[in-house]
């Protein structure tokens, strides 16, 4: 028969999993590195964002690795240019929508590199949560920004709005761009009372978890 305690450690440790469960890792960014569509040819070229999975907004630059001396990030066929073809006379915007659940943690991150000098600038967002201007891009290598977020909707969007230059068609490279859940989340307050009634049955004394 199983006793008490054993009870309790049972739900404790169905709770715990339950609250702070790893995540799979998936990357919830559709397309983040641009490898779709793979044109033909060992340039570069241009189309509405509406012909790249995933993405919506202005037109992309699309670069072929190695073309111009840029080998694409982490040794991939493509990467995109955020300031594209053709002249608008508008700031250039990307974005992408996706499904979060509410209280989860979530890891952004992305390369980004200067096209033509360091000069370089964009403004990274999830709408509502988060809106940063990177300009530490140098045309010698790539970076890679990451941040997190705690998702206050069922859905987020992710952003990239051109700076400098602002409107001209030459600037800024984006690649491998990837959101995946933290590895824990926010723990529900039914769960967390229940933790405290195991803990506090089986006499086990209270550590500080931190939740993303």
């Amino acid at each position: 028969m199983k006793t008490l305690k054993t009870l309790i450690k049972a739900s404790l440790l169905t709770a715990t999993i339950g609250a702070f469960s790893v995540s799979a890792h998936a990357n919830l960014i559709v397309n983040g590195g641009f490898e779709q569509p793979n044109f033909n040819g060992t340039t570069w070229t241009w189309t509405p964002s509406t012909n790249v999975d995933g993405w919506d907004g202005s037109n992309i630059e699309l670069w072929k690795s190695g073309f111009n001396g840029v080998t694409s990030f982490g040794g991939s066929n493509q990467h995109a240019e955020l300031n594209a073809h053709p002249y608008s006379g508008q700031p250039f915007n990307i974005f992408q929508t996706f499904s979060t659940t509410v209280g989860q943690s979530y890891d952004v991150t992305f390369a980004y590199r200067a096209r033509a000098n360091n000069s370089e600038e964009f403004n990274f967002g999830v709408d509502g949560l988060i809106s940063e201007y990177i300009n530490d891009h140098t045309t010698a290598g790539w970076s890679v920004y990451s941040t997190s977020f705690i998702a206050n909707d069922t859905n987020a969007t992710i952003r990239f709005t051109s700076v400098n230059p602002l409107t001209q068609t030459v600037g800024n490279f984006i690649d491998d761009v990837s959101v995946v859940s933290s590895p824990t989340q926010v723990a529900e307050p039914a769960t967390l009372a229940l933790l405290g009634l195991g803990l506090a049955g089986l006499g086990f004394s209270r550590r500080r978890m931190k939740n993303a």
